[in-house]
């Protein structure tokens, strides 16, 4: 069980340190009448969210034993397989950029994040990081065999875990304005995964797994950030401004800033 090792490694030690800091900070805060939310910015998400992603990762390690549900892995993969023997589609390719796009063109449009785009971009980066290191770490230390045998990379699966990120993080920066946008990354990152099997790219394990690694990865991002921009900005302000731009028929971003 390298996967579990690592999952425990990597994610627990780093939960509880950052979580501990942000209970000593609301304590210290309170003492003086100053609201910790105002104090830091952020919001971190309690180790108590952190219970549903662990169940899915956990669904799919389960599923590394010779189990009912390994079994319900072979049993759906041959179902889809009958009924859509020719299905073959690219779209889930892209779909697990949409969410994190999303979060882009709102912000375009007006409809402003918790955060500020550089802030809510340095939030995704390092989300994507810790997706990078654990799926990779999964595929090479366990080597499950794809459904179409192509390699053994099949747990977890990268795009749920990307596409599950993009959704969580959409989802943090903008339930306040309106719960429904999370629902809809939500929707596009389970779309995303129905497409892999669908496409005979992965087991249902693989995919509930790399959900819960996708969830957890954004969590975690949000729980150390604050921790990590102070450690590396000090007391520096940024000061910048990022407009929509259309020059010679093209369009993009016009980034400036002060360090």
């Amino acid at each position: 069980m390298k996967f579990l090792s690592f999952i425990v490694m990597v994610y627990l030690p780093v939960i509880v340190f950052a979580q501990q800091d942000v209970l000593n900070k609301d304590s210290n805060n309170m003492n003086s009448g100053v609201s910790a939310v105002k104090m830091r910015g952020l919001n971190p998400p309690k180790i108590q969210s952190f219970i549903v992603p662990g169940v899915l990762i956990g669904y799919g390690l389960v599923s590394l034993g010779d189990n009912g549900i390994r079994r319900l892995d072979f049993n759906i993969q041959r179902e889809l397989q009958r009924k859509h023997p020719d299905f073959s589609v690219r779209i889930d390719d892209y779909l697990q950029f949409a969410p994190v796009g999303a979060f882009y063109a709102l912000n375009l449009a007006g409809v402003k994040s918790k955060h500020s785009v550089v802030d809510g971009t340095a939030l995704f980066v390092l989300s994507r990081a810790f997706v990078f290191i654990t799926v990779s770490s999964g595929k090479s230390g366990i080597g499950r065999e794809r459904p179409d045998f192509a390699d053994r990379k099949s747990f977890p699966s990268g795009h749920a875990a990307n596409t599950f990120a993009a959704a969580e993080f959409l989802n943090q920066e903008y339930r306040d304005v309106s719960p429904w946008i999370g629902y809809a990354g939500y929707t596009v990152a389970t779309i995303t995964g129905v497409l892999r099997m669908y496409n005979n790219k992965h087991w249902l394990s693989d995919v509930v797994a790399g959900a819960g690694v996708g969830i957890a990865s954004t969590k975690l991002a949000y729980l150390i950030y604050p921790n990590l921009k102070k450690l590396i900005m000090g007391k520096q302000v940024i000061k910048y401004s990022l407009v929509p731009m259309y020059q010679q028929k093209a369009a993009g971003l016009s980034f400036n800033g002060t360090f």
